[in-house]
């Protein structure tokens, strides 16, 4: 066990049916592999000492008593390795036969699982030789070994819980697994025998992944393969192992051959998911919980550990099949935010200053779009450039350009003039570029922008997004304020990504062609003088690349990463873009910036949240603006 990351297996092995000595070497032979591997946790499908589809042969006592044999040479095989092994076989107890899942480790058995629902319609018909185990608790003998029967077990350590139920269990109105969860299981092992039928595969995938985010848990699902009598069904080695609702890893179904699908489940995430989930808190208040068996183990992990596990780079990014579906919903949720709150004020104009970079341009499409829903005429917007000391010919025209084209009221005032009477005035040397220098061109426009709202009787857009305002990029009282933020819920490297999507899906090339040369512009506040009109102050080379301070942001709030989790992660996930040394100084400076400047989110204009992440003092983040570095864990 490494930060809290699980190393999990899901194992097919091919099978003969009825042969328990083939099918336990087949078995030895993945545990083996995968305890070489360092998986901590391996299973297997459900019956797969004997194989699934023995049909009346479960009634006969030779097969059982050489199952049991078959378990006895896994558990003296296995004595020397420390992974945890879930394999699945009938056992006889208490004049009954149950469907089991045995627990085994250095050959000792931790607990055996019995199956709670039983199918018993169309091509299944479980009853006929199984009970089932819902009630059952037992001690009984397996394997020379005295050990507890019940379905209502726990496996817990210090660390982590897993548990353990059957096929059927997840296919339940309330299954198993949600209250095993509740009772501290965050690794949910189903081992299953689910045919292949037209249309069933992705409605397994779907029961897997919603159970998996249901219960913020990791799942293992694991059903049988090849091997497995064909005489009216098809069992094609199904394989899932998904995270709070999403797929981690899957296996390749019709495999011929035995498959391993190993990845790590990520118990860090899980729990954060579970603090902020208030169900947890009301639920494990029933009756049914306070009669769970928890069954405690040691976790001892010796070997080195390799991530595996696909680390998203990019995680404020739609996937490319959900791309255009995606793009267009945030900005749906944007002009519609912006529609109630100009219907709700019932004020007929915006103003919005337009810099010719991506959040202003962004802030201006959104926009124009929502005073298009509104049939208001686009002319009741007022653009205004404002060009300053840094300001390049490429941005302005870019800035006048896009204005013209989308049929705004398009407005140039200089600060220059304006700015230089505000440092006579204030005793501010023209030639010192410091922080006076380049606070005071932003608050000189906002205070342009807020005068011609008063004046006009509009609203004031606000154009900073939720990587500046993470960062505290952003000057107090200057482009800090507005009188709503369109973008204040969308971090940097999404705004790239909807700019582009705008450009790709806008009819009028003109229009497309502005935003794709904006895309290709450095992002820059343009504050500091530019140099024969090329931006000298490109904001990437101070604060640190946007793609890394967004995945930082990412997994810090949404996960409550440490610092040297979200090191981990992000070495792993940018190992080919950026240097281990890279990295790590530019988490510190996120870090440092993040907690040194909640000030400026603390009293932050309303904004519209779009996903999981936000800064939002009223709902999303609410965090003293004095907390000290020193309380936190930083590298």
């Amino acid at each position: 066990m490494y930060h809290n990351l699980i190393k999990v297996a899901a194992a097919i092995p091919t099978v003969k049916i009825a042969d328990c000595k083939t099918n336990a070497q087949q078995i030895l032979a993945l545990i083996d592999n995968a305890a070489s591997k360092g998986v901590e946790i391996i299973c297997f499908p459900e019956l797969s000492i004997t194989s699934y589809t023995c049909g009346d042969l479960f009634l006969n006592s030779a097969l059982i008593k050489s199952a049991e044999k078959a378990l006895s040479f896994l558990l003296e095989q296995t004595k020397h390795l420390n992974i945890i092994a879930l394999v699945g076989m009938p056992v006889m107890a208490n004049n009954q036969l149950f469907n089991c899942a045995v627990a085994f480790r250095k050959g000792n058995i931790l607990g055996v699982v019995p199956k709670t629902y039983l199918p018993n319609n169309n091509e299944f018909y479980e009853h006929r030789w199984f009970a089932t185990g819902m009630d059952t608790d037992l001690y009984i003998t397996l394997a020379n070994q005295k050990c507890r029967l019940c379905a209502k077990t726990v496996f817990s350590s210090l660390q982590f819980g897993f548990s353990i139920e059957i096929c059927e269990d997840l296919w339940a109105v309330v299954p198993p697994s949600s209250f095993q969860a509740l009772q501290g299981s965050h690794i949910i092992f189903n081992l299953s025998a689910s045919n292949e039928i037209v249309g069933k595969n992705e409605y397994r995938r779907n029961l897997v992944t919603q159970q998996s985010g249901r219960c913020n848990a990791g799942y293992v699902y694991v059903s049988s393969g090849f091997g497995e009598s064909s005489t009216d069904l098809l069992f094609a080695s199904s394989a899932i192992i998904a995270e709070n609702g999403s797929i981690l890893a899957e296996s390749e179904r019709f495999a011929q051959e035995s498959q391993l699908l190993i990845t790590e489940i990520d118990i860090d995430r899980l729990k954060c998911e579970r603090l902020k989930n208030d169900s947890f808190k009301h639920n494990q208040q029933n009756d049914y919980n306070s009669s769970f068996y928890n069954l405690e183990f040691e976790t001892e992990y010796n070997k080195p550990f390799e991530i595996t596990r696909y680390i998203e780079k990019h995680p404020f990014i739609p996937k490319d099949n959900l791309f255009d579906t995606h793009c267009k919903e945030i900005f749906d949720i944007q002009s519609n935010a912006l529609a109630v709150r100009l219907m709700n004020t019932d004020i007929k104009k915006a103003v919005i200053g337009i810099s010719g970079g991506l959040d202003s341009s962004l802030a201006l499409m959104v926009t124009t779009a929502t005073f298009d829903k509104l049939k208001m005429p686009r002319t009741n917007i007022i653009g205004i450039t404002m060009p300053g000391f840094g300001t390049t010919r490429r941005t302005k025209d870019n800035s006048i350009s896009l204005m013209h084209s989308l049929g705004i009221t398009a407005k140039e005032i200089s600060i220059e003039k304006a700015v230089l009477q505000h440092f006579e005035d204030i005793g501010q040397n023209i030639d010192n570029h410091n922080t006076t220098y380049e606070n005071s061109q932003a608050r000189e426009r906002t205070q342009i922008l807020m005068d011609i709202a008063n004046k006009e009787n509009a609203l004031v857009i606000g154009t900073g997004d939720m990587s500046e305002l993470a960062l505290g990029w952003c000057t107090y009282n200057g482009d800090h304020m507005s009188m709503y933020g369109v973008n204040s819920g969308i971090p940097k490297t999404l705004v790239k990504h909807l700019i582009k999507w705008i450009a790709l899906n806008n009819t009028e090339k003109e229009i497309s062609d502005i935003l794709f040369d904006i895309l290709n512009t450095p992002i820059s506040p343009e504050l500091i003088p530019h140099n024969n009109n090329e931006i000298v102050q490109k904001t990437e080379d101070v604060v640190g690349p946007y793609e890394l301070h967004d995945f930082f942001l990412y997994y810090f709030l949404r996960f409550g990463y440490s610092s040297e989790k979200t090191l981990l992660f992000a070495k792993k996930a940018f190992a080919m873009d950026y240097s281990d040394s890279e990295i790590e100084k530019w988490l510190n400076i996120f870090f440092s910036r993040f907690f040194r400047q909640q000030f400026k989110r603390s009293c932050m204009p309303d904004g519209i949240k779009v996903g999981s992440v936000d800064l939002s003092p009223r709902g999303s983040l609410r965090m003293a603006s004095d907390i000290g570095l020193s309380n936190f864990d930083m590298l």
